[in-house]
């Protein structure tokens, strides 16, 4: 078979690729400024906006090239600690609320895609968590409902995945698909309509939250504004070291194969459902949107390395799961950066004049919407845009100062976990 070279852009990108829009002037106010213009910062922008206010969006590269245009266009409820967790941590009420917020936050995607008439191919598909040790299985039936969750034996188990690695897992059956370039450029139109500035290629360098305003900085100029929204996530960087001691950047990798015998992907694949396992260091897949390709995620190292690298680790360990999978060629190797925070949570709030959400922990798709949705609620003053998700700490460690030295030895850790089975 003739080897074929992986593009290094994301496989949503050959469909609908990161708009070639020119930065209009920098004005010098706003309402509010929006840093970063992903999920986040666009459903910031678009409730703002909509509200009569100026808005103004910055964008130190190409609109949308983050990962709001990199991730797997899987959509879940987002919350990752269970109720029992989050029952010690911040209490019995608290917990409930942050639970109930998972799931407003999928509601609010499909119902925004809905409302909106965009065509990103969204999917009620469901998921199916796979249980990588006979301990995962156990957690699953634990927390199944027999409605939204609901158990898969291993016996049965290819009924929805063809592979025999697993032991069993569950359904989720509110979980969803996307396709995540579309879900960008559908909503990056709603904001131009609604009257937005987009300035691309214009980073912020500076913030400075006076006492009537806050000063935006950028290398065109600067621009005195009400209000300032954070929505940088895994890019944040050093323009808010307070923000950047509580984020861990880490790189999310993704291959596509070329496109497969239709027979082959009903065998792996047959209800069509979005998959993830229980690693600790996990992997994530599904069937594209035309049902002839395979997307394939995860992490395969300690350290970052290039997407090609990446990409062959991942086809290996594809190929592991997928035996049939032994012949497919990779026409996409790509990586993007999603945020973890120490405890797990998003986080949302502000700090002055400077507002913030970022912190999805790999479930950005359906968060990310929803936070800056609510945080746009914030800024014009509607009190629609509390959540309980204000209210945990945001926390950092001592001596993290953004740079995520700890990662390597917490990833080999897990990984020797994982092949443990513990």
């Amino acid at each position: 078979m003739t080897p074929l070279e992986p593009k290094t852009t994301p496989y949503w990108w050959d469909f609908t690729p990161p708009p070639a829009i020119e930065p209009e002037a920098v004005p010098a106010k706003a309402d509010a400024v929006i840093v970063g213009s992903g999920y986040t910062g666009l459903h910031a922008a678009l409730r703002i906006a909509r509200a009569g206010r100026r808005v103004v969006i910055l964008e130190k590269g190409v609109l949308g090239e983050g990962c709001s245009t990199r991730n797997g266009g899987q959509i879940s409820t987002s919350i990752k600690p269970g109720f029992d967790t989050l029952t010690k941590r911040h209490g019995a009420e608290t917990a409930r609320g942050i639970v109930a917020e998972g799931v407003a936050s999928r509601a609010f995607v499909e119902d925004f895609i809905r409302a909106e008439t965009i065509d990103c191919h969204f999917e009620a598909c469901g998921r199916f968590h796979a249980a990588a040790t006979p301990g995962a299985y156990e957690h699953l039936a634990r927390i199944a409902d027999g409605q939204s969750v609901t158990l898969v034996p291993r016996e049965r188990q290819r009924e929805e995945l063809g592979t025999d690695a697993y032991h069993g897992g569950a359904v989720f059956h509110r979980h969803a698909a996307v396709d995540p370039g579309r879900y960008y450029a559908g909503l990056l139109a709603k904001v131009r309509e609604a009257g937005a500035t987009l300035l691309p290629q214009t980073p912020a360098i500076a913030i400075d939250d006076g006492p009537n305003a806050v000063t935006v900085s950028t290398p065109r100029g600067s621009i005195k504004a009400r209000d300032v929204v954070l929505a940088t996530n895994g890019y944040s960087g050093a323009l808010s070291q307070w923000h950047r001691r509580r984020i861990i950047p880490i790189g999310s990798y993704i291959i596509a194969t070329e496109p497969l015998e239709p027979s082959l992907v009903k065998r792996l694949f047959p209800t069509g459902r979005i998959a993830s396992d229980s690693r600790r260091v996990i992997y994530y897949y599904r069937v594209s949107p035309d049902g002839r390709s395979i997307l394939f995620g995860g992490r395969t190292s300690a350290g970052e390395v290039g997407a090609k690298v990446a990409g062959e680790r991942l086809r290996d360990a594809m190929c592991a799961l997928f035996p049939d999978l032994a012949g497919a060629r990779i026409s996409h190797a790509w990586m993007g950066f999603v945020a973890y925070t120490f405890d797990a949570l998003a986080h949302t709030g502000h700090r002055g004049r400077i507002h913030h959400a970022m912190g999805y922990c790999g479930s950005g798709v359906g968060m990310a919407s929803y936070l800056g949705m609510k945080m746009g609620l914030r800024v014009i003053g509607d009190p629609a845009g509390e959540t309980a998700l204000m209210r945990p700490d945001f926390p950092t460690r001592p001596l993290y100062r953004g740079d995520p030295w700890f990662l390597p030895a917490a990833v080999t850790a897990y990984r020797a976990l994982d092949r443990l089975g513990l």
